[in-house]
C-alpha cells in the first residue's frame, strides 16, 4: 500500500506477468479516487474508468473459459459458475495473489484506514488492471492474465453449481444486503394447470421476475433473472 507515491510498475509487472508499455497507464489503475482527489485530479485518473472496462474483459473471458470447459453445463449452470468466478471476493483473492495490496496508491486518509487491504478496494484494483492490459497490449494478453488468475479457480471449483436461488442469496449474504424477497405478482391458467409469475426483490436493486407452472420453479426462474442481470453481467 502506497500513500499517494508512484508504483513500481516494473515490480508489478513480474508480479502479474505481463509488462506494460503504457507506465502512465498502469499507475492509473492503480490509483484510487482518494489518491488522484490528493493531487487535484479529476476522478478520470483514477483506477474507476479502467475498473469498469475490466470488470466487462473479465466477464468477458471467463464466460469463454466456462463455455469451453464445461460442455454439458446448461445456461444456468454457466451463469451461476460465472457470478461466482467474477464477484468481488474472487477478483480480490487473485489481487491477493499478485500481492497488489503493495501496488494500491490511497491517499492519506484511505491509507490510514487500511484502505490496501479492503475487500472492494482490491477487487477494483484488479479489475482496473485487467482493463489497463487490454487497453495496452489487445486482446491475447488480457486472455493470457486471466488465464493465469483464474483458469486454477475455474477447475478447481468442480462441485456442482448451486441453483439461482442459492447462488443469489449467498451473493447478498457476501455484501451484508439483507435476504432476497420472493412474492407472488400474478397467477394465470385454470385452477388444475396455474401458471405463477414470482418476482425477486433484493434491497438497492430493481426486482426481477420468472415464470413457471410452480411457484418453486417460478422463484428459481426470478432468481436467474436477477443473476444474468445484476451478477453475472
Amino acid at each position: 500500500m502506497k500513500k499517494d507515491k508512484r508504483p513500481d510498475v516494473a515490480l508489478l509487472s513480474e508480479r502479474i506477468g505481463y509488462a506494460f508499455k503504457d507506465k502512465e497507464l498502469a499507475e492509473r489503475a492503480l490509483t484510487h479516487v482518494s489518491a488522484s482527489a490528493s493531487r487535484g485530479r479529476d476522478r478520470g485518473q483514477s483506477y474507476q474508468r479502467l475498473e469498469f472496462l475490466g470488470d466487462r474483459v473479465l466477464g468477458l473471458f471467463v464466460a469463454s473459459m466456462l463455455y469451453q470447459s464445461f460442455p454439458a453445463a446448461s445456461e444456468g449452470e454457466l451463469s451461476v459458475r460465472l457470478a461466482r468466478l467474477v464477484r468481488g471476493e474472487t477478483c480480490a483473492a487473485v489481487a491477493k495473489d499478485w500481492g497488489l495490496s503493495e501496488f494500491v496508491v490511497l491517499g492519506e486518509g484511505e491509507a490510514r484506514a487500511g484502505g490496501g487491504e479492503k475487500i472492494a478496494i482490491l477487487a477494483d484494483v484488479c479489475e482496473a488492471l485487467i482493463g489497463a492490459a487490454f487497453l495496452d497490449g489487445g486482446y491475447e494478453p488480457a486472455k493470457a492474465l486471466i488465464e493465469r488468475g483464474w483458469r486454477a479457480r475455474m477447475e478447481a471449483d468442480l462441485a456442482p453449481a448451486p441453483d439461482a436461488k442459492t447462488a443469489v442469496q449467498e451473493w447478498a449474504q457476501a455484501r451484508a444486503l439483507p435476504t432476497p424477497r420472493y412474492e407472488e405478482v400474478a397467477r394465470r391458467g385454470p385452477p388444475h394447470a396455474p401458471h405463477f409469475v414470482m418476482q425477486v426483490a433484493l434491497q438497492g436493486f430493481a426486482p426481477e421476475q420468472g415464470e413457471a407452472s410452480s411457484k418453486r420453479a417460478a422463484e428459481q426462474a426470478a432468481a436467474q433473472a436477477f443473476i444474468n442481470r445484476w451478477i453475472a453481467s
